[in-house]
């Protein structure tokens, strides 16, 4: 499969960071392919924009060579699926919802048999742990409290689950996926600004640190057209936070 450097497979672009990621990929004139339930949850402005071709489809249900389909010929996959939060989005089916997607995307990667690695880039939280790097800054009391949230609530186990796939079963040396998952903290609405990258955790849960939604979708941006920014973070679970106003930060690196 020969891929196009400027194409892109979007999933969950209909959430607030996955709108987001879509509306900064076309503005940097990316061709996107997004997989949505539902078009009509997009803004009508968008649907009319060039480059911009939606499926609407459920993912999960999706045959395998229809989804095949879907990625070939893309340099990149993005997924911004998560669990609608409401009790029912929370708690109701499917309990698996982003490890069975990032095992579908993968499959139908491989199986496309792209003629260089594929980018698979999946936003995540700082809920997950980086499954073979010790978190210095997990408190004992932090990891209690995760331990219960993934024992108790389905999406924060999902969520870990996912990440335990690419580290484990994609690897690192996989000739057709590269992955990173990206793990923002408390998101919030705003502007672009300032944000810093850690390789692990940097706040305590009980003491959280905030990512503007643009920030981390400029980062997921970054990470399929900057070649730079995917070499430092492949393979990798970066952290990234809204930068503190001249704050002596001494580690991550400070991005605009």
């Amino acid at each position: 499969m020969m891929a196009d450097r400027n194409r892109v497979l979007l999933l969950g672009g209909t959430g607030r960071t996955g709108l987001r990621v879509l509306e900064q990929l076309l503005q940097r004139g990316v061709a996107v392919r997004a997989i949505v339930r539902a078009r009509a949850r997009l803004p009508e402005q968008l649907l009319a924009a060039p480059g911009l071709t939606i499926v609407e489809a459920d993912l999960l249900t999706l045959g395998e060579e229809a989804l095949r389909a879907q990625v070939r010929g893309c340099a990149a996959v993005i997924s911004c699926l998560g669990h609608t939060i409401s009790l029912k989005g929370i708690f109701g089916p499917p309990h698996d919802l982003v490890t069975a997607a990032t095992g579908r995307l993968c499959a139908a990667i491989r199986s496309a048999q792209p003629d260089r690695p594929v980018r698979f880039i999946l936003m995540s939280s700082v809920s997950v742990n980086h499954p073979g790097v010790p978190e210095p800054r997990r408190s004992g009391l932090d990891s209690l409290v995760l331990r219960l949230l993934r024992a108790m609530v389905p999406p924060a186990r999902d969520n870990q689950r996912a990440a335990d796939y690419l580290h484990r079963v994609v690897g690192t040396h996989d000739p057709h996926v590269e992955w990173v998952v990206v793990r923002p903290d408390t998101l919030l609405t705003g502007e672009p600004s300032p944000y810093v990258l850690h390789e692990t955790i940097a706040s305590s849960l009980f003491k959280p640190d905030s990512s503007n939604m643009a920030n981390v979708a400029g980062l997921m941006c970054d990470l399929v057209s900057c070649d730079e920014t995917w070499h430092a973070w492949a393979g990798k679970l970066p952290v990234i936070v809204n930068a503190r106003p001249r704050s002596p930060e001494a580690a991550g690196t400070e991005r605009q």
